[in-house]
């Protein structure tokens, strides 16, 4: 029964989530107007607000102009409750754990802005990097782990930006050597940043929540889960570029429900 009470609560987080998707990057007030239809503009009373269950029973349409709701809405507030079911199983019912789910859902709130806006805000970002100081009472461990990683992710940044631009400067060399009017387009210094700030802050997210060890082994996991659709979208679409933010994200929750056995790994490997 416990636990059917803890997946209510994550589908109404998963709710108010879908607020801070559609309006901070919009730059919209959080809480002011009321939920109405984006459409229409009318409204949503409370019984049309219920999380998933309002959407079922609508059909996926706003109840005054049928505008078509998108799916996304009820699948972020089933994953929110399957997100506070995972971390509180594993956890047990204490205020870590209220915690440690809440920034999970500030992350899958950056990963959907990201995938949509191409932008990671700040708010939600900082919000989860300074919740994430308290998911144990070493707080001081934390933030030294925090600090730790975001300064790792930002030596990577630095070279894999260098590493980047060095290709994108022998491309663009080659293209001018063979069209030498093209010279005066391109610029005189290439230099392309291949991670984002906003990375290096999750990734500070990521050392206060698992450690070093487990952190290094949820970058590389993100890295693995990143590169299909990397080269998915290379060929299909050149010009897009991949969000980096979900996979880290995913990669976070996976090390962390499954801890104890990446921690066993790193044991038989290393001894």
């Amino acid at each position: 029964m416990i636990y059917f009470f803890i997946f209510l609560i994550g589908i109404s987080f998963g709710s108010f989530l879908n607020v801070l998707i559609y309006r901070v990057p919009n730059g919209l007030n959080i809480a002011y107007p009321p939920s109405h239809c984006p459409n229409c503009k009318t409204p949503i009373k409370w019984y049309h607000n219920i999380p998933i269950l309002s959407w079922l029973v609508l059909k996926g349409k706003c109840y005054y102009c049928k505008t078509k709701i998108s799916f996304r809405y009820p699948l972020i507030e089933l994953i929110s409750g399957l997100i506070f079911l995972a971390v509180f199983i594993k956890n047990g019912v204490n205020l870590f754990s209220l915690n440690i789910a809440l920034i999970f859902l500030l992350l899958l709130a950056l990963s959907m802005i990201d995938f949509e806006y191409k932008a990671v805000p700040d708010s939600i970002n900082l919000t989860a990097l300074t919740l994430s100081f308290f998911v144990s009472n070493d707080i001081l461990e934390n933030i030294k782990n925090a600090l730790l990683l975001a300064g790792i992710f930002s030596f990577l940044r630095f070279y894999v930006s260098f590493y980047v631009s060095l290709k994108e400067e022998h491309f663009l060399k080659t293209r001018v050597k063979n069209s030498p009017w093209l010279k005066s387009f391109y610029p005189k210094f290439i230099m392309v940043e291949a991670l984002g700030e906003g990375d290096i802050i999750v990734a500070g997210t990521i050392g206060a929540i698992l450690g070093l060890k487990l952190s290094l082994v949820a970058l590389f996991i993100s890295a693995i889960l990143a590169i299909f659709p990397s080269i998915y979208l290379r060929v299909t679409q050149k010009d897009y570029q991949l969000p980096y933010i979900p996979f880290l994200a995913m990669a976070l929750f996976i090390v962390y429900i499954f801890d104890e056995r990446f921690n066993y790994l790193l044991e038989q490997l290393y001894g």
